[in-house]
């Protein structure tokens, strides 16, 4: 017969009802019930947790950018911070119920103002980063400081060696089943402002359940139902005003009026308008205004067309507001523009949004234009028929997951899905800002063994931009590509911005632009992606 481990002296015991001689029903019953109820909170904070590092991280994301180092840290500080609370739990010998109530309330409310919070706070300050891991550190305290309690609790219900895999597994399943609900659900319908909220309420419950099952354990219940009252009307109150709070705060961001925002599971959209012009940002980051946004995309889209040898398909990657298919339905010749953006948010306010239709003028109901919601590398990993050219309208590289969009892979595969004679165009950052960072996507697309030049253009809300145009030959042209294109009228395109002459100007570099070619390294997956750290290096701080 197995001998069960002593018990614990700070927890009041209840006699086992099995080995009861009475064999008590009813004290069985509650006693199961209160193991089962125990095992069902730590379920919900593995759930709650695992969510909660999400969302911070999320979050961290959008307001302080780099999603990569963001997560890295954001879980990191919070694991560091769950350590420290288990250490803490250590000191707690008496009235473990009493703390785990207290930690899972007071999580309740630190979790369901987290998002709310911050955003408000973005409104004062510009040490955003201190607040958010302050913030994170603090439920990761709590939450470490729960399961030591809730392991040293469940010793009444279980001898060790199925106490500690019991708790453990609850606690994994939670987290498995938060992190699918956080990718399918929450972050996609709730949002950052809500599903804290629900994070709360969660915790809030969990709290709620303890204290009804142990009720005869925990003192001054009249004052821990007034708390839990307490506690559920301010996650009322902050599920009714949170959005106005969060517009607070987010219009505290920019300079224009915020008219339109959307958290989608791959970024934060962003629209405001001054006077009659209107600002896209994705993730806090300018794409386009409409006071100027003929400056971009016409160059962007114009000088591929010109020297491609088949116009009749063309590939868009990126570009879901619709402006570069606005370009290209210019074009009679244009059969067919399939244009792939990952994120069907944006695509969607493309097709829907009164601005960027008036803007991009009904492009994306155009019959010619397919709209496929993909990742660019998969589709052309896929795709099968060639097109004449290549648009990438892509963000800029300021992360590796986006340096591998500008890798010389990403350009020997786009090159796979053109046709001889076919030209791939890219938006290649700013060659003033971030001159490095130009000058490598220009040495890896020729290192894809495309023939290259370069552009850039001043665009007033943007700065000065550049681009780089590659042509799929087996040779280098005759003429040198910059002296084609300056050839180039457009006067039968009809155009707001480009001519003959903005192009021969466009085609131009002061001294220096790309003098230390020879020192910048080919942005390649095999190697390190050095292209974000050219483009981290830049003076956006002039921006």
């Amino acid at each position: 017969m197995t001998s069960l481990p002593a018990s614990n002296p700070a927890i009041p015991q209840t006699p086992d009802p099995s080995t009861s001689p009475t064999g008590d029903a009813v004290a069985a019953r509650q006693h199961r019930l209160r193991g089962r109820m125990l095992k069902l909170c730590i379920f919900a904070t593995g759930f709650s947790g695992i969510v909660a590092e999400y969302a911070m991280s999320t979050l961290a994301s959008y307001l302080l950018g780099n999603s990569v180092k963001q997560w890295t840290l954001i879980i990191s500080l919070m694991l560091f911070a769950m350590g420290l609370g288990s250490r803490f739990s250590k000191h707690l010998n008496r009235r473990l119920l009493t703390w785990f109530v207290l930690a899972e309330t007071i999580l309740s409310l630190l979790c369901a103002a987290s998002a709310t919070f911050i955003y408000f706070i973005a409104a004062f300050t510009e040490s955003l980063a201190v607040m958010i891991y302050s913030v994170a550190m603090a439920i990761g305290f709590l939450i470490g400081m729960e399961m030591p309690l809730a392991t040293r609790i469940n010793e009444e219900f279980e001898e060790l060696r199925y106490n500690i895999s019991t708790i453990l597994e609850k606690d994994y399943y939670g987290a498995l089943l938060g992190g699918l609900l956080f990718a399918f659900v929450a972050l996609p319908y709730l949002g950052l402002t809500y599903t804290p909220i629900i994070l709360g309420m969660i915790n809030l419950a969990a709290a709620i359940g303890l204290t009804a099952v142990f009720k005869d354990r925990l003192a001054g219940r009249q004052n821990w139902y007034l708390a839990f009252f307490a506690t559920g009307t301010s996650l009322l109150l902050l599920a009714l005003f949170a959005k106005p709070i969060v517009l607070f705060g987010e219009q505290a961001r920019y300079r224009d009026k915020v008219i339109y925002q959307e958290q989608t599971p791959y970024q934060r959209i962003v629209l405001t308008r001054w006077k009659q012009d209107h600002w896209l940002y994705l993730n806090g980051h300018q794409q386009f205004s409409s006071y100027d946004e003929a400056h971009y995309h016409e160059p962007l889209v114009h000088p591929a067309m010109a020297l491609s040898q088949d116009r009749r398909r063309v590939l868009i990657l990126g570009g879901g507001d619709g402006l570069a298919a606005r370009e290209l339905l210019k074009y009679p010749e244009v059969e067919d523009i399939v244009l792939v953006d990952l994120d069907p948010a944006v695509t969607r306010l493309g097709r829907e949004h009164p601005v960027l239709r008036e803007l991009n003028g009904g492009a994306l109901d155009d019959p010619r234009v397919q709209v496929v919601n993909r990742d660019a590398y998969l589709f052309l990993e896929e795709n099968r028929m060639p097109f004449g050219v290549i648009i990438v309208d892509l963000p800029d590289p300021k992360t590796v997951d986006l340096a591998r969009l500008y890798s010389v892979q990403f350009y020997r595969l786009a090159k796979r899905n053109l046709i001889t004679g076919g030209t791939l165009i890219t938006q290649a950052t700013s060659p003033f800002f971030s001159r490095q960072a130009f000058t490598c996507i220009y040495k890896t697309m020729g290192a894809a063994d495309l023939q290259t030049t370069t552009f850039h253009n001043h665009i007033p809300t943007m700065g000065e931009w550049g681009w780089v145009l590659g042509w799929n030959l087996p040779a280098a042209p005759p003429r040198s590509m910059r002296e084609l294109l300056s050839d180039q009228r457009f006067d039968t395109i009809d155009t707001r911005f480009l001519n003959r002459d903005a192009m021969i100007s466009m085609s131009h570099f002061g001294k220096g632009i790309l003098e230390d070619l020879d020192e910048i390294t080919v942005n390649s997956e095999t190697d390190d992606l050095s292209l974000h750290r050219y483009y981290a290096k830049g003076r956006w701080d002039f921006y």
